[in-house]
């Protein structure tokens, strides 16, 4: 049985209807092929295991204000994505933060 957040107790061969929520926190360019790259390697694995998946990119400018900890703990999981620099440094630093503090599942590339 694998833990995917508190929403979340998936094994193998069982079919979810609930989705996982992952957040990207980074500031999509349509430029960069990793941007893309993420959305596709999270899409197909989804599609692998038969899992449905809700996929936003959280800018990194949202991260650096007061409803930051809303944004993120809307999230099952966080990946901090390539391709810096960032809109707002402070605001990865903070969703970093944020994961790492809460033992959120998380990941850094």
């Amino acid at each position: 049985m694998f833990g995917l957040g508190k929403r979340h107790k998936f094994r193998p061969g069982q079919s979810m209807t609930v989705p996982i929520r992952i957040g990207i926190m980074g500031d999509f360019e349509p430029a960069y092929h990793s941007h893309f790259a993420t959305n596709a390697a999270l899409y197909d694995a989804a599609t692998k295991l038969k899992v449905p998946l809700e996929l936003r990119w959280l800018p990194t400018p949202s991260l650096d204000g007061p409803a930051a900890e809303r944004i993120l703990r809307r999230w099952d999981g966080l990946i901090a994505s390539p391709g810096s620099p960032y809109k707002s440094f402070t605001g990865m630093l903070r969703g970093i933060e944020f994961a790492r503090t809460r033992d959120w599942p998380f990941v850094g590339t």
